[in-house]
């Protein structure tokens, strides 16, 4: 069981960020996505869990709240995306770039 303190400090990242990626350093999809947003130019409030303490409580809070256990998990005004080929599905709709408001 996720401590609440965990799943509040998560939400509050969720809410005050209006992107927020949940991250790995060494992931190749967290680094797609992270550039495919910076190539949008938009700057993500990015976490990466395997270089802080609290990470893997993190990510299971995460996935108590979204039902994912993967990263990178992305929220976008508090709504979550879902992961790399789900915003990359996003970009190639023209949606990410609609919700974005690019």
């Amino acid at each position: 069981m996720v401590k609440k303190e965990v799943i509040t400090k998560v939400q509050q990242l969720i809410s005050s960020n209006h992107i927020f990626v949940a991250s790995k350093s060494y992931c190749p999809y967290c680094r797609s996505t992270i550039g495919t947003l910076n190539s949008l130019g938009v700057k993500p409030t990015v976490l990466q869990l395997n270089q802080i303490d609290d990470g893997a409580d993190i990510q299971d809070a995460l996935r108590e709240l979204t039902g994912q256990r993967t990263v990178p998990s992305i929220f976008i005004d508090g709504k979550h995306i879902g992961g790399d080929s789900d915003l990359q599905s996003l970009k190639s709709t023209g949606e990410l770039q609609r919700i974005l408001k690019l």
